[in-house]
């Protein structure tokens, strides 16, 4: 059953009629009741504050020419669980929008979600909604011209034999209905031994920290438009220098979406668990519940193993809510949305960063963290590409990102593996590892040749 205007108990209020009457977002009957009871606080708020009518106008008029409609980032509507700029312009808007992620302020909005102001516009015509960019072609070239000689290749290791440093990421945002509350470093000292249920080991103080950090202050939110750099917004594929001026001996791989964009495998100390899940939305959660059909979650509550001792029983039981993982404009976003930490090895984060790739980031509770990029991963694959087969291959690696819950691990902890971790995942980015299969196969073979003595 779908709600309409009718169901509301509206009343004689005028405004309240017009606003519902241009609503986006269709509603089934369980949820027409909160809804109602966020719509009416929010128009009494508005109303007190004499800002009803400029939000009205946008709305019905649907322009961005009027003032920020602002509410406190701390106000209590008794509102859906979500942030309320988020909620405006799903409801007016886009009805399947997921996260804030996902949208930007514009230029005369003063008081966007993402300027960090005392209050939040929730005018839905003051946002824009990121598109994800087309990436340009790979050139890969077809002739045999001579490779640079490995000590003018710019280093990329991504061995995963190293035991792992450690990094802790305090940059985040906690999705409460008018609020966010940012996370604090812990203070100094903050270190102790893994405990059965949860693991409170922080990362060494002297771990590097992203650029977002600030010491000894309360860490900024930042827009996610603003990690893309400068260099990484003006990108254009590259060829080789003895390459440029002969685009007719290159061939262009040009990058697809596929329709599943991550595959995710869970494993239990060293064996995987239950049948890989293969992510349609872009937006999906993987919780410690047992929801057995629904798209937008995987839920390892349901999985069962025979040979599951006490300590993995302990730690599944605090998976709770566990991480929500975003891919928006070409990036990946995970979100930590349980009580404990999770613990994350992406080697395409921590290039950006100027961490070993190798390196595991704890992810506190109400953070997240950009845990992958398509422009940057495309930067790289062109650079590399002209320095063979080999230089490619190891790219592979970096479209692997694993994931453990509760328990952390590395060079800072006492498990320095992640197969010795109690419950993690391991997620396959399709779109990257598709684009590398037929970069590879326009490569065609290695250049150093195998045999049966090498």
């Amino acid at each position: 059953k779908v709600c309409n205007c009718n169901m509301f108990s509206i009343g004689g209020n005028q405004s309240l009629r017009h606003l519902l009457g241009e609503k986006k977002l269709e509603l089934d009957y369980h949820e027409e009741k909160q809804t109602e009871k966020f719509i009416k606080t929010l128009v009494k708020k508005l109303k007190k504050e004499k800002s009803l009518d400029d939000l009205e106008r946008a709305i019905c008029h649907r322009t961005h020419a009027t003032k920020c409609v602002t509410v406190s980032r701390t106000i209590n509507t008794k509102s859906p669980p979500i942030l309320p700029h988020v909620w405006t312009c799903r409801f007016w808007r886009w009805p399947h929008l997921k996260s804030a992620l996902e949208l930007q302020s514009i230029a005369v909005c003063c008081h966007g979600f993402d300027k960090n102001t005392n209050d939040i516009c929730i005018q839905p015509y003051h946002y824009n909604k990121i598109e994800t960019p087309t990436l340009p072609p790979v050139l890969v070239p077809k002739s045999s011209e001579p490779l640079p000689s490995r000590d003018q290749m710019p280093p990329i290791n991504l061995d995963g034999n190293t035991i792992p440093k450690n990094a802790t990421y305090v940059d985040g945002l906690e999705p409460q209905s008018f609020g966010i509350s940012w996370y604090k470093p812990p203070p100094p000292g903050y270190m102790s031994e893994d405990s059965e249920a949860t693991d409170h080991d922080s990362s060494a103080a002297n771990s590097p920290h992203p650029p977002a950090y600030n010491s000894g202050s309360e860490c900024k939110f930042k827009s996610k438009l603003q990690f893309i750099s400068e260099t990484e917004m003006n990108y254009q594929p590259t060829l080789a220098p003895a390459m440029l001026g002969k685009s007719q001996y290159a061939q262009p791989v040009a990058y697809c979406e596929p329709p599943f964009w991550c595959s995710i495998s869970y494993y239990e100390m060293n064996l995987r668990i239950g049948e890989t899940f293969h992510a349609s939305q872009p937006s999906l959660t993987v919780d410690g519940f047992t929801d057995p059909s629904n798209s937008e979650r995987f839920c390892l509550g349901l999985l069962s193993n025979i040979n599951r001792n006490q300590q993995i029983e302990l730690t599944r039981r605090h998976v709770g809510k566990g991480v929500r993982l975003y891919y928006i404009g070409g990036e990946v976003f995970a979100e930590c949305l349980g009580e404990s930490s999770i613990f994350v090895q992406s080697p395409n984060c921590n290039k950006r960063y100027g961490w070993h790739p190798a390196t595991v980031v704890k992810i506190p509770p109400g953070c997240n963290l950009k845990i992958f990029n398509n422009r940057e991963f495309a930067a790289l694959l062109s650079q590399l590409v002209n320095q063979g087969f080999e230089a490619v291959y190891q790219l592979t690696r970096m479209c692997t990102i694993r994931m453990s819950f509760v328990k952390g691990w590395g060079a800072e902890y006492r498990r320095q593996t992640v197969t010795a971790t109690p419950c993690w995942i391991e997620l396959h980015l399709n779109g990257p590892l598709q684009w590398l299969d037929k970069v590879l196969t326009q490569m065609g073979s290695p250049g150093i040749p195998c045999s049966s003595m090498s």
